[in-house]
């Protein structure tokens, strides 16, 4: 009775939501990609692709950008112990997308994850009929999870967390998830919190294992992005760094540079924002506070004398190009953390050695937090008179914002590991589970 509600209400609350999803291919355009993928109905290469990896293949499956980051070293963590090893990598976002065809090996596939009806989940897995099944952090879809689990396909849940809003409804609704936790073979949590909200939810405790975060292990420098963007950017003074900034973020970030420009020589402010859709609303910021806006995407040039210049502001509006950012930052700001909840990934600028300041809300990140602060490897400020405050305070000291990035980077490095922990343990269990 219980999976007949959900289908219902998963219909209902699907076909609500079709205006949006339409209106979002429409603004975005990559959605309209490989459409039919969602419904389990591949391009006929594709299909044929997939049928020659039968019982062979892992599925790995990743929301967005970030999560297939997590994807791409946990399939290079199993890929090192075993090479002969090829994966389905599925997204949901085009802009996951985007990433997952870059992640994917040559022999591998990149296909859109099913919509999770039971018949297009079944049309999906007779396509792939994968040797096991990994999901990534917090997607529990229960049609997909269940058909996998009667096929008797071992299925992993990796780099997993429960959010603070998402712990209270799984316990309230143990009754129902707890069928789906405890189809997992294995669930790698990131912390004992995780692992524990987890189990309140219904999950078998031992089937979990604390694991610690993947995304240390995906952190990567890129050093020809560096020198690429340091050329952009010029030469001059410190640089402050709005990365993935969410709106309203880059308002206080142009209200921080403002106060901070007559005492701190040769300052320069970019801003990355999180949606580069976005960019044009944040250009309009930037002139409205009467900044002139040198734009990435334009291929607008610094000044010449290679100095920000009188009231300039850097706005990054290109993909992929965030890592180089970070690597050049003096002070790095982790967007959607004071004007919307949750964070982006703060280890990248912490990795880079940039002395990083996140503010208030960083629940999609909490192991990592925990682990940076513990090693006095990042500032986290309670508001927006708190961000001034620290980014004003390492700005102006430049021993203070050196030892903060040393701090951060040995972190860092430290806390790696996690992902080839996980894919011995993967592929011992693999070893005896059945395959499809």
């Amino acid at each position: 009775m219980k999976w007949i509600l959900y289908n219902v209400l998963f219909a209902i609350a699907y076909f609500a939501m079709l205006p949006h999803f339409l209106w979002r291919m429409k603004r975005r355009g990559g959605y309209r990609d490989r459409f039919a993928d969602r419904f389990g109905r591949y391009p006929r290469d594709v299909a044929a692709a997939l049928a020659g990896m039968h019982g062979k293949a892992i599925w790995v499956h990743a929301v967005s950008v970030g999560e297939v980051g997590v994807a791409g070293q946990l399939m290079r963590a199993l890929r090192e112990k075993d090479p002969s090893l090829r994966f389905v990598l599925s997204t949901t976002s085009s802009t996951g997308w985007a990433q997952a065809r870059r992640t994917a090996g040559p022999d591998d596939v990149a296909i859109y994850y099913p919509v999770d009806f039971p018949r297009c989940v079944r049309r999906a897995l007779d396509a792939v009929r994968p040797r096991a099944v990994v999901l990534a952090e917090s997607e529990i879809w229960p049609n997909f999870i269940r058909a996998a689990r009667r096929r008797g396909i071992p299925l992993f849940l990796a780099n997993a967390r429960v959010s603070d809003r998402s712990a209270p409804r799984y316990k309230a609704l143990r009754w129902f998830f707890g069928e789906i936790f405890r189809s997992f073979s294995r669930i790698y949590a990131q912390s004992r919190t995780d692992a524990e909200r987890l189990e309140a939810a219904g999950a078998d405790g031992a089937a979990i294992e604390v694991a610690g975060s993947f995304k240390f292990d995906g952190a990567r420098r890129d050093p020809a992005k560096e020198k690429e963007v340091r050329a952009w950017l010029g030469s001059g003074g410190p640089l402050l760094l709005g990365g993935s900034t969410w709106p309203g973020e880059d308002e206080v970030l142009l209200r921080i540079y403002a106060s901070l420009r007559g005492e701190t020589p040769g300052l320069k402010l970019a801003i990355v924002p999180r949606h580069f859709e976005k960019a044009d609303a944040v250009e309009a910021n930037i002139r409205a506070a009467g900044f002139e806006c040198i734009r990435r995407s334009r291929g607008d040039a610094a000044p010449e004398d290679g100095a920000a210049g009188p009231g300039a502001v850097f706005l990054a509006d290109t993909t992929g190009e965030l890592s180089g950012f970070y690597g050049c930052a003096d002070v790095a700001f982790v967007g959607k953390s004071l004007c919307a909840h949750g964070s982006q990934n703060m280890i990248e600028p912490c990795l880079c050695g940039a002395a990083t300041v996140v503010g208030p809300y960083t629940e999609n990140f909490r192991p990592v937090m925990r682990e940076l602060l513990a090693a006095g490897a990042i500032v986290q400020a309670g508001d927006e008179a708190g961000v001034a405050r620290e980014t004003a305070r390492l700005l102006k000291d430049a021993d203070a914002r050196r030892a903060l990035g040393r701090r951060a980077a040995q972190a860092v490095e430290s806390l790696r590991g996690a992902s080839g922990r996980c894919a011995a343990s993967m592929l011992a269990i693999m070893g005896g589970g059945a395959t499809a």
